[in-house]
């Protein structure tokens, strides 16, 4: 897609990937003048090299204003309700930009390659608050929010192994395409295509056919859409805004330094990615960060062959792995087959798929003979220094949880007819809270034999109408005096449930004008 003869920046956007043998040229920042049209500025024709030097914005918020050309339409109502959203939610803005830091380079980049709107960079914003990681109720993934079926069009593979939905690299790739696909399809029109993304390109043409048969206007603001697509594109362009006048609105974005924050590493088969991160000195909850499509411990056999690893650290993980060989990469196991044993029990076992258990035994179908020995590839560490990977993230999500409820954790074992309705209904919750809590989408398919985590309400006995519990949840704001044992003795709790309730460190004091949520039997409470 990038041609590597371009010289406007080193960063993978411009095709920098090292192999095992090659090495890290010299960084380099894109230059002012790098126009959407790509034609230099009049003025920086002018200057002298050492003036163009001097001219280069050393913050990407700045490369980004720069470089704006859409029409942000603040005089509609619909973006000013938005904006001011934004201007009384600054916080949120300092999250989003903290985690767009180590991505927001390759993404601004690639679209200034492509001679689309920068504006377009900003767009995860909306999608995914910049996560690599977010995943919708209705099944869409990674920073650019894409459903299964759109990511398979558009070439990005999903495994067991690796969901390039995810992917930083493949997934930006693939959005720009889409964008530009659908801004052809509606004409040029840019509000039309953004709602295109959101809502489908079917629908935003059957809402263009309805206003046609009506006599009415076919611009975005015209149409009757989707209620959530009705908010998309004002929110996106209320976002363009903040980014363009952030002192207008009292916002202060963290500077991002315009220079490649992360290089491509060639790895040429599957690696482990804890090993992956000794090696480039990082760690792993980094490694899988700037990785975040590998779904498990290691990469997928199957590829992409590639690591993302910082700058600064390509060289020296280069020459790692080119002194490392491949059937060293990732730990191997064997494993003798015990009576009963299959295939699919093993790979559960050991954390890996069928598919490389069979590839690497050079075994066809699922029949293995006991008393036989596999060659399994294996974790090198313990599950927990995989931080960011899909069953740790798992992992995770089920201790928050714990921490936040006085549910009770049950399991259900899939069987055969079994759908989210049925198991939802069968334990009274709801349908997208048990998918949530599997971290899940109610569309997701359920196979037979997994494990579901269950979050149940308290089972309730039987009680005389005098002992009958009323659990009410109370706002308590801490007075001069109070500790956490006269606040539980006042309302008949527990210290640990304050604590528990309002994730607050034992080892810390409470202070005056402190607000703590507290659930309360109120036949009880004092």
């Amino acid at each position: 897609m990038f041609s590597s003869s371009k010289s406007v920046l080193l960063s993978i956007a411009a095709g920098v990937v090292l192999s095992g043998c090659q090495s890290v040229t010299e960084k380099n920042t894109i230059p002012s003048n790098t126009g959407i049209d790509n034609q230099p500025s009049q003025a920086n024709n002018t200057l002298s090299p050492e003036e163009k030097t001097e001219t280069i914005p050393t913050d990407l918020w700045e490369v980004t204003r720069n470089h704006m050309q859409m029409d942000l339409h603040l005089d509609n109502p619909r973006v000013q309700t938005q904006l001011k959203w934004y201007k009384k939610h600054p916080n949120h803005m300092a999250r989003v930009v903290k985690r767009a830091a180590p991505y927001y380079h390759h993404i601004l980049n690639s679209a200034i390659e492509r001679g689309i709107p920068v504006e377009l960079a900003l767009l995860p914003i909306i999608e995914s608050a910049y996560d690599p990681f977010a995943y919708s109720h209705g099944r869409a993934a990674g920073p650019w929010q894409f459903i299964p079926s759109t990511g398979k069009y558009f070439g990005l593979k999903q495994n067991w192994w690796y969901d390039g939905r995810r992917d930083i690299l493949s997934s930006t790739d693939a959005a720009y395409t889409y964008l530009q696909q659908l801004h052809k399809r509606f004409n040029g029109d840019w509000l039309l295509a953004l709602a295109a993304y959101n809502a489908g390109g079917g629908n935003v043409s059957k809402a263009i056919k309805r206003n046609k048969r009506q006599d009415k206007p076919t611009d975005y603001w015209s149409l009757k859409l989707p209620k959530e697509t009705m908010a998309y594109v004002p929110k996106f362009l209320a976002v363009a805004e903040v980014v363009k006048n952030s002192d207008h609105y009292g916002l202060t974005l963290q500077p991002i330094p315009n220079e490649p924050h992360f290089a491509a590493v060639e790895t040429g088969s599957q690696i482990d990615i804890a090993q992956a991160a000794s090696m480039a000195d990082i760690s792993t909850k980094e490694m899988y960060l700037l990785n975040p499509g590998f779904n498990r411990w290691a990469t997928s056999p199957e590829g992409p062959h590639r690591l993302l690893v910082p700058v600064d650290n390509a060289e020296q993980f280069t020459k790692a792995l080119s002194e490392l060989p491949s059937d060293q990469r990732v730990k191997w196991a064997r494993y003798k087959i015990q009576s009963g044993d299959s295939l699919i029990a093993i790979a559960k076992k050991y954390k890996t798929s069928v598919s490389l258990i069979r590839s690497t035994n050079k075994i066809s179908g699922n029949n293995i003979r006991a008393g036989k020995t596999l060659l399994v590839p294996t974790a090198s560490k313990q599950a927990t220094e995989y931080v960011l990977s899909q069953q740790q993230r798992h992992a995770d999500r089920q201790k928050t949880i714990s921490r936040t409820t006085d549910r009770k954790q049950k399991h259900h074992t899939v069987k055969s007819g079994d759908s989210f309705w049925s198991i939802s209904n069968r334990y009274n919750v709801g349908v997208r809270q048990l998918a949530r809590w599997n971290s899940m989408a109610p569309g997701d398919p359920l196979r037979v034999g997994k494990k579901l985590v269950i979050w149940s309400k308290p089972a309730q006995t039987a009680l005389n109408e005098t002992d009958r519990q009323v659990i009410r949840k109370v706002g308590y704001k801490v007075r001069q005096g109070d500790s956490l044992s006269v606040i539980a003795s006042k309302f008949n709790v527990n210290v640990a449930d304050i604590l528990r309730w309002n994730k607050i460190n034992k080892a810390k004091y409470i202070r005056p004008g402190q607000h703590l949520t507290l659930y309360v039997d109120v036949t009880r409470a004092h």
